[in-house]
């Protein structure tokens, strides 16, 4: 999907498109005072002179998207948000509104299922689709499919996407940011040397900046640099499976299958604090963030359908280290309440007496909760579904420092 939490404010807005929007952090008190002021009007008849700009925003939130004319600018995601207004000082300044865009996300998936039912749900706004199967999905190389899923996709929710078409998912990976937005770009076989060898590096999804640095170091700029090696040369440099990887990747082949069925591993969700916040001197205000982790990780679970049973938190200090720790439970949980107990004797266990800017609750080892029920009335069939999950102990713990919060 085209930018697609900003394309989502963008139906709500319509008049900030053209304009350079970036959309960030959670609701402030500016964003209230533009709604309350205006509640008598439809969001559409807002003036834009009234929204908060970048260049007002204090605190330490990031991007989490913006519009093409601010990515001009510079800006993008995961950028911090001071940053970004040195960059872009006039951009409108919108909160995340992560319940919208879920809403949206099921939309254009069920539009997709209804044309190309063998999808892989990559994340809110991607996905693979296997085309293999598909009545006319080989036509003109697969872009008539493309298009009708565009134009599908558009009338239902009003947004555009972007499609890349190739033989395996590395290469539709890359093809779907030629042409963006609302593009259609198509890599066959015989285009590697002329559309994937002049990338860089970083272009392939799976190479990141430290294994992108070490490649630059050994002279290795563009991915024909990359399929210039030889396999025995990357093995050495990079390992048995990292490097056969790299050799496979530049030579643009791919085995994956498309998976239309996969189970999340954990659910969490963090929040870095707008100030560094102290165990003791912000007791109450870290206390009530705490607890909205822990419900807003138990309706996830509840919306999913899952239990889990261990519990975890991740603290980053003030000093950007970070700390965490786990709690394996006898018996999965679904329920705000037991997520925060468990999740708060794992607080115990860690150092509190720093400031703190980041704050996390994680569950994993999960289970379908619609299994778990079935199995109430069968001890055998209970074992099994508890047997995967692995007891982890803590070493070194550090001591508890300061009252649990």
């Amino acid at each position: 999907m085209d930018a697609f939490y900003a394309s989502v404010e963008l139906l709500r807005y319509p008049q900030l498109k053209g304009l350079p929007v970036v959309i960030g952090g959670g609701r402030r008190a500016p964003d209230d005072e533009l709604l309350a002021r205006y509640a008598h009007l439809p969001l559409c008849q807002i003036p834009v002179a009234d929204f908060p700009l970048l260049k007002d925003y204090t605190g330490r939130g990031v991007i989490t998207t913006a519009t093409y004319a601010a990515r001009q600018f510079g800006v993008g995601s995961a950028m911090g948000l001071m940053k970004a207004a040195k960059l872009c000082p006039q951009a409108v300044l919108l909160p995340v509104d992560f319940a919208e865009y879920r809403r949206f996300s099921r939309a254009f998936k069920e539009v997709i299922l209804s044309i190309a039912p063998v999808m892989e749900n990559r994340g809110v706004d991607e996905v693979y689709i296997d085309f293999s199967d598909v009545a006319g999905g080989q036509r003109e190389g697969g872009r008539v499919l493309a298009r009708l899923l565009q134009k599908t996709i558009f009338e239902a929710t009003g947004l555009t996407c972007s499609v890349g078409v190739a033989p395996n998912k590395l290469l539709a990976k890359m093809a779907s940011e030629f042409n963006k937005p609302n593009g259609i770009s198509i890599v066959q076989v015989e285009d590697l040397q002329t559309l994937i060898w002049p990338l860089a590096c970083r272009k392939v999804n799976g190479i990141g900046p430290k294994a992108d640095e070490k490649l630059k170091k050994l002279g290795i700029e563009t991915i024909g640099d990359l399929a210039a090696k030889s396999l025995p040369q990357l093995l050495q440099w990079f390992g048995k499976s990292y490097g056969h990887w790299l050799h496979e990747s530049a030579w643009g082949r791919d085995e994956r299958a498309v998976v239309t069925e996969s189970e999340p591993v954990s659910m969490s969700r963090e929040t870095t604090f707008e100030r560094d916040l102290h165990a003791v001197h912000d007791r109450a205000e870290l206390g009530a963030i705490f607890t909205d982790l822990c419900e807003r990780v138990a309706e996830d679970l509840q919306r999913k359908g899952y239990v889990g049973r261990t519990v975890g938190i991740k603290l980053r200090y003030d000093d950007f280290k970070i700390a965490t720790r786990d709690q394996t439970l006898a018996l999965p949980v679904q329920d705000a309440a037991a997520i925060r107990q468990a999740a708060g004797q794992c607080l115990k266990r860690v150092p509190l007496g720093k400031r703190m800017r980041l704050l996390g609750v994680k569950v994993s080892g999960l289970i379908s909760a619609q299994a778990w029920q079935a199995s109430a009335d069968d001890p055998v069939a209970r074992e099994s579904l508890l047997r995967p999950q692995v007891l982890t102990s803590i070493k070194n713990l550090d001591p508890y420092t300061a009252s649990l919060f």
